[in-house]
């Protein structure tokens, strides 16, 4: 596009520190309400971030640890049995989820994310809100709760108020209030975090006040990402977990990718952006990082700081990196109320951001609003890899539930005009005309059963003919559908009714083919090339051609064997074409 720099640019530049600064504070408060040691949240920040920049196709999205992931990530490692202070295992989890996000890049299976839905994916932010809460009880109050259970160690927590730190709790309310105040006002709101941190440290350096900091807990070294090798004996315990964090990671892409576009105009690509995020953990799990994906946070702090190409991603890596080296020891000083603080912030946050998304699926269907209330309550109580699995199943299976019901057949009534209303479909086929009728489904087997009772009744037809019209139906055919129409044409042939099928795509045709099907309704099947009523009129033509035939050949034999007539079997007439041709007479036949 014209206009728009695709080359390093001053503004790129200014972003890129903007957002390599902030990722010093929330780098190491995500890797701390994992369970990791704030290092690891610093590395994430540096090599994965330069390489998920380079190869992603959302051009702005930066790459990096984010809270979920680092939920997720400590509860795979332990429900694997391994130690999330082990480098070696945290690097191999790393790996893992690189390389599957790298399969479902290459096999072009961006789409796999519409199997993670808004309630399931609402649920799970709600849940994981809760987690960071939990997590930083004893950061922000000095309370260590004895309870493993999420809900638990804040029930405890509020029982056990008489046994708070003091000191703690000042700090980490102060560091809350300090950002409330800034995020007033609307040019400092992008930065209050880091704002926050490095004045509310301050405070408390000058003040002498005596709590933990992060120096207490690790040393932050004054260093270039360290060299980590992954413990190979590890990566079958964690394929699953892995995979289940490859998931978070991309449906938090999937929304960056939705929510920012690219400035070159160019569409983004949800399967490139696997790749690239892939190849950003593969990488950075050889670099001391965790498991990284698409941060929202992060994003938005380059996008309001000026990024406007891949090279502001780039640069936070970069900037990040050098900030390290030079300000490593002053990291080390910040109190683990301060971080505690901030957690809380974000934890507050991912419940407000979602809270026109618990509105809408609320009032959207009492199923997803059960795929949301299980999800919160399974990520709250359950691994967290568990839960995603769990919540994204219940959604798949809540949806097929729907979908089942929503197969019918209507009757397209023609109008005389040329064209079609709609009606509910018939009980019992009309004779002595032909009949047109669409299946509105997907050819899901769970609704083929159903659907197939609510077809007119052909017994008492006589002198009938019917055009079923599948156009923009049956996208799906299961073998279950295949045998239903099956049945449905050996019933409408056992009782003389002609059958036209219209609106036929080439792939269903070459399914009917093989599964025997078009035996029935040979030179009856028209495609779904032409215009809809154009189709339609064909095939109506066609079943009328096809029903005359059928009553003139039955009026011959009766003339060659008047004894072979039925008994109160009535007049054939010719009846007035309802499509508005021209050419009919209305009259009966002689």
């Amino acid at each position: 596009m014209r206009g728009v720099p695709t080359r390093p640019t001053p503004r790129d530049l200014v972003s890129g520190f903007v957002t390599g600064l902030f990722s010093i504070p929330e780098g190491m408060a995500y890797a701390t309400v994992g369970g990791f040691s704030a290092p690891l949240g610093l590395w994430s920040g540096a090599v994965p971030t330069i390489v998920g920049s380079v190869f992603s196709r959302t051009v702005l999205m930066v790459t990096t640890l984010t809270s979920a992931i680092a939920l997720s990530a400590q509860s795979i490692l332990t429900d694997a049995g391994l130690d999330p202070g082990d480098l070696g295992a945290v690097a191999a989890l790393t790996l893992v989820v690189g390389l599957w996000m790298v399969l479902l890049g290459v096999l072009r299976l961006g789409s796999v994310m519409s199997f993670v839905s808004t309630a399931v994916m609402t649920g799970f932010t709600a849940g994981i809100a809760v987690q960071i809460v939990a997590g930083v009880v004893e950061d922000a109050t000095g309370y260590d709760p004895q309870s493993h259970n999420t809900v638990g160690k804040l029930v405890e927590a509020v029982a056990h108020v008489g046994d708070w730190d003091a000191p703690t709790v000042v700090v980490a309310a102060a560091t809350v209030a300090v950002w409330a105040g800034l995020s007033l006002v609307p040019r400092l709101r992008k930065t209050a975090t880091l704002v926050s941190l490095v004045v509310v440290t301050a405070v408390v350096a000058v003040a002498g006040i005596d709590v933990e900091t992060v120096g207490d807990i690790a040393a932050i070294p004054r260093s270039l990402p360290p060299l980590s090798l992954p413990d190979l004996a590890a990566l079958p315990h964690l394929a699953w977990g892995g995979l289940a964090i490859a998931l978070i990671a991309l449906a938090q892409a999937a929304g960056i990718s939705a929510a920012v576009s690219n400035p070159d105009g160019t569409r983004a690509d949800a399967s490139k952006d696997f790749t690239a995020q892939g190849l950003a953990n593969v990488a950075g799990g050889f670099f001391g990082a965790l498991p990284t994906g698409g941060s929202l946070s992060r994003t938005g702090v380059a996008t309001s700081g000026g990024a406007q190409t891949r090279w502001a991603g780039i640069f936070a890596g970069v900037w990040l990196v050098l900030l390290v080296l030079a300000l490593g020891p002053f990291a080390g000083t910040i109190p683990m109320a301060v971080i505690g603080g901030l957690l809380l912030v974000i934890g507050g946050e991912l419940v407000m951001g979602r809270r026109r998304d618990v509105v809408l699926v609320a009032r959207t269907s009492p199923l997803s609003t059960a795929a949301m209330v299980v999800t919160f309550a399974a990520t709250t109580q359950l691994p967290l890899q568990q839960a995603i699995f769990l919540g994204a199943a219940l959604s798949i299976v809540l949806f097929a539930v729907q979908a089942a019901k929503r197969g019918r057949v209507v009757e397209l009534v023609p109008d005389g005009a040329g064209d079609f209303g709609i009606a509910d479909a018939p009980a019992d086929l009309p004779s002595g005309r032909t009949t047109v009728l669409h299946y509105v489904g997907s050819g899901f087997f769970a609704e083929v059963n159903r659907v197939e009772q609510e077809w007119p009744h052909t017994a008492g037809a006589h002198d009938a003919a019917l055009v079923v019209s599948l156009r923009g139906s049956a996208g799906i055919p299961s073998t279950t559908f295949l045998k239903s129409l099956d049945r449905l044409l050996d019933r409408w042939h056992e009782h003389g009714v002609e059958v036209v099928l219209c609106g036929v795509p080439d792939e269903l045709r070459e399914r009917f083919a093989v599964g025997g099907v078009s035996d029935r309704v040979r030179d009856a099947v028209l495609g779904d090339a032409g215009g809809i009523l154009a189709t339609l009129r064909e095939a109506y033509d066609l079943a009328e051609r096809r029903r005359r035939a059928a009553s003139a050949a039955t009026l011959d034999h009766h003339a060659a064997d008047p004894d072979g007539a039925a008994p109160g079997d009535p007049p054939r007439a010719v009846p007035t074409d309802p499509l508005g041709d021209p050419g009919s007479t209305g009259q009966e036949a002689p």
